[in-house]
């Protein structure tokens, strides 16, 4: 399992450089479509989730391997085209199942809303992904361990069905061929899954096709404008609240709620459900109305925001490629440093009065790393202290 390739860290690059394509059609066209605090926002949460990922793992698949290694009851040959077939849409229906529910059932809507909060829609929100949703969805994929699917082959093509779905979440493409847009999920199809109009909240719940909705009743064609968002916003940058705040919220009504049976039923309801004695408490203010967040900086910090992220970013990708090469200390500092990274670097859009404090300490925290990894190129340890160095002259709170 340590040793299967990581296809979506490899796609890293692919993943920026199409972004930026998408960036250069929406600014020829005059089109709205990107936001910096929104957009370092989406990939700060990718990048969080990936370092999630990173420490655990095993933790995640280790159901998986448990039924299979013990308990399969079929061996799939791995050099037979059917396999890799019948695979593919295992996997794709065991997606969709997970997806579905996931829009159906409290505590887990409460780690796939991540991916739902941002007010636009482009490719950087493929990336926007919840820390948590790896621990759910895993659940959904043991009964294709039971059959005998290769725990290599699982992870080979569950990434084809992550990777397929970036492309689609972009407004540059309309409608396309009919019948690919019979059989795939496709922008069109995505855009109805990612709007808050009532009639597109929980719809096109496929991952690489749509025929599963077509089939379970969940298709609705894309019509009118879509809205993007959820009903509820969540009003802030911060990539942790983002990913704590759902469950924050049901842990609240459940203890607001005077029956017991409404205590537990708060995790397993569907998300507009609420107990009779808790008031619902959705805003008046929502992207149905025309209110979209967008705490901004001048363009200076603008600018000083888009830097540390970049930081963040090379941290990270240290991080999925040379991790396992230092030691854990190590690894779990640049892990702690790479996250306090993405959370000043949102904060300072909000400029929060704990910025002042955190975000100097943050910047002489960094050279304090060099401490804890093995001895690395002096080259390295250069860029790491002027670095920092510099960015502690260009740091200036509002």
């Amino acid at each position: 399992m340590d040793q299967a390739v990581n296809y979506i860290a490899l796609a890293i690059p692919v993943f920026f450089l199409l972004i930026g394509i998408e960036a250069w059609i929406a600014h020829r066209r005059g089109k709205p479509w990107y936001r910096l605090n929104d957009s370092i926002n989406d990939l700060s949460m990718g990048v969080l989730q990936q370092i999630t990922v990173v420490f655990s793992k095993s933790a995640i698949y280790f159901g998986y391997f448990l039924i299979y290694e013990n308990w399969h009851l079929f061996d799939w040959p791995m050099d037979r085209p059917w396999t890799w077939i019948v695979g593919f849409l295992g996997v794709d229906f065991c997606y969709y199942w997970f997806h579905r529910l996931s829009h159906e059932i409290n505590i887990i809507w409460g780690s796939h809303i991540a991916h739902h909060q941002s007010e636009e829609y482009n490719l950087t929100v493929a990336l926007r992904q919840g820390a948590f949703q790896p621990f759910f969805s895993a659940v959904f994929y043991w009964p294709l361990a039971l059959l005998g699917l290769d725990p290599i082959a699982f992870l080979a093509l569950s990434s084809f069905n992550t990777l397929y779905q970036f492309w689609i979440h972009t407004r540059a493409i309309g409608q396309m061929w009919r019948p690919f847009e019979l059989i795939f999920n496709t922008p069109s199809h995505h855009r109805v899954h990612h709007g808050c109009n009532p009639q597109y909240i929980d719809r096109n719940h496929g991952g690489t096709l749509i025929i599963w909705d077509r089939l379970f009743g969940t298709f609705e064609p894309e019509g009118e404008e879509v809205v993007y968002g959820v009903t509820k916003p969540l009003r802030s940058w911060n990539p942790i609240w983002a990913n704590v705040h759902y469950f924050v919220e049901l842990a609240e009504k459940a203890r607001k709620a005077r029956r017991w049976r409404d205590k537990l039923l708060v995790w397993i309801m569907p998300p507009h459900w609420n107990p009779p004695d808790v008031a619902d408490d959705t805003p008046v203010e929502t992207p149905l109305n025309g209110f979209r967040y967008d705490a901004d900086a001048p363009r200076p910090g603008r600018l000083y925001a888009l830097v540390q992220f970049a930081a963040a970013l090379a941290a990270t990708v240290g991080l999925l490629f040379f991790g396992p090469k230092l030691p854990l200390p190590a690894q779990a500092a640049l892990a702690i440093w790479t996250i306090w990274t993405l959370v000043n670097v949102n904060a300072v859009f909000e400029q929060p009065p704990w910025l002042r404090l955190s975000e100097p300490l943050r910047l002489l925290a960094a050279p304090l790393w060099l401490v804890l990894a093995p001895p690395l190129p002096h080259a390295v340890s250069a860029v790491v202290l002027i670095w920092s160095i510099g960015s502690l002259i260009a740091w200036r709170p509002v």
